[in-house]
């Protein structure tokens, strides 16, 4: 992973990284990208696709309406706010 990259990925999260930290940012997504490569050897032709992680059943809780916060109360520490709503940066394309 470039610097450049990870400067991206810091700067959608609202990181302020060090120059040490990117250094290490970059070795660390590096090594995780190298890891995701190895999955493109394996052998998937005979493999079922999993879509549930667990296949039990899960108990459902009740869903009960409850009272809702304050609008206001929600907002007021939000970076900027839009109609009454959080405003966030677009991060995909």
């Amino acid at each position: 992973m470039t610097r450049e990259e990870v400067l991206q990925v810091a700067d959608m999260c609202k990181l302020s990284l060090s120059e040490e930290e990117i250094n290490i940012f970059m070795g660390m997504f590096t090594g995780v990208m190298e890891q995701v490569k190895e999955l493109d050897e394996l052998d998937t032709e005979n493999v079922e696709p999993l879509y549930f992680l667990n296949i039990k059943d899960k108990p459902y809780r009740e869903d009960v309406v409850e009272e809702s916060l304050d609008r206001e109360e929600v907002l007021k520490n939000a970076p900027e706010e839009e109609y009454g709503y959080f405003k966030v940066k677009k991060v995909m394309e």
